[in-house]
């Protein structure tokens, strides 16, 4: 696992000749905070990030604020096939936390809050553990998808085992027409528009982000987020400069580990959600 990130000490060589530093896991980039790099500079650098990558063996990496706003280098390293960690699998992996945390900022009732949760994919055991997870927590819950079938063994568990009622549809007129919040763990954005959404509602996009077209809509739409955590004996904290806590804490776990395992660490190392990132606030 590489940290790539911009100089902090500019050398006009390194910048003309596109030499790339490296500093133990950190590879640096001949380009300044702020700086833009122009498709050129953008290619030049990723194919040399990517020899560097091939040479070690290494498939992922974790970029830096300001290297994320790079665009055309982000487009290359794709294309040289480099997974980006970028918190988003972490962001599932926490859903029922994150919700929980958005009860608690907004002051709401548990009992009294209704949940509709848009997901397609039953495959991760993650996605199944947090979905039972918050059934249990709250008493108005609905599951909306396309692939009614895969999730209806889920509601025949719940409520033989713990006789909770839950709704299994995909009504895109009357779905969402009570949530209060909006977990949206796989649809994309032009799924998303395609149902009748409440104006006042709060909805959490956890696989990429996603825009309401929906002119009336005044509630909060959030995108992203940020945690904190303890690890003091591994944590290099020259990185809490440079990158996303998220990010650097997804970059450490093992993902095909089970949930079990992952869930356990996570309360170990006492992640906690710091903010929320919607379309008009941060919560």
């Amino acid at each position: 696992m590489y940290y790539i990130q911009e100089t902090d000490k500019p050398n006009i060589l390194l910048n003309l000749f596109n030499i790339l530093q490296l500093d133990n896991d950190k590879i640096i980039l001949p380009i300044k905070k702020k700086e833009i790099l122009n498709f050129k500079k953008a290619n030049k650098l990723a194919k040399k990030t990517s020899g560097i990558l091939k040479k070690t063996g290494s498939k992922a990496v974790v970029l830096s604020k300001n290297i994320k706003s790079q665009k055309e280098y982000i487009e290359k390293l794709n294309e040289y096939g480099i997974e980006i960690i970028d918190g988003r699998w972490l962001f599932g992996v926490i859903s029922s936390k994150v919700l929980e945390y958005v009860v608690k900022k907004k002051e709401l009732k548990k009992e009294e809050t209704n949940v509709s949760i848009l997901v397609k994919d039953n495959n991760k055991d993650y996605i199944i553990e947090n979905i039972k997870d918050i059934i249990r927590t709250y008493k108005s819950v609905n599951i909306v998808t396309t692939h009614i079938e895969k999730f209806k063994k889920i509601e025949e568990d719940v409520l033989k085992k713990e006789g909770i009622m839950i709704t299994v549809t995909n009504n895109k007129k009357k779905s969402l027409m009570k949530a209060n919040i909006i977990l949206n763990i796989d649809f994309p954005e032009e799924e998303v528009n395609k149902y009748n959404i409440p104006d006042e509602a709060i909805i959490i996009n956890i696989k990429e982000k996603v825009k309401i077209y929906k002119k009336r809509f005044n509630g909060l739409n959030i995108n992203d987020y940020e945690i904190d955590f303890e690890e003091y004996e591994k944590f290099d904290y020259d990185k809490n400069n440079y990158y996303f806590q998220k990010d650097i804490y997804e970059a450490e776990l093992y993902k095909k580990q089970p949930y079990e395992y992952i869930e356990r660490k996570i309360k170990k190392d006492k992640v906690k959600i710091i903010k929320l990132l919607g379309n008009k606030t941060i919560l």
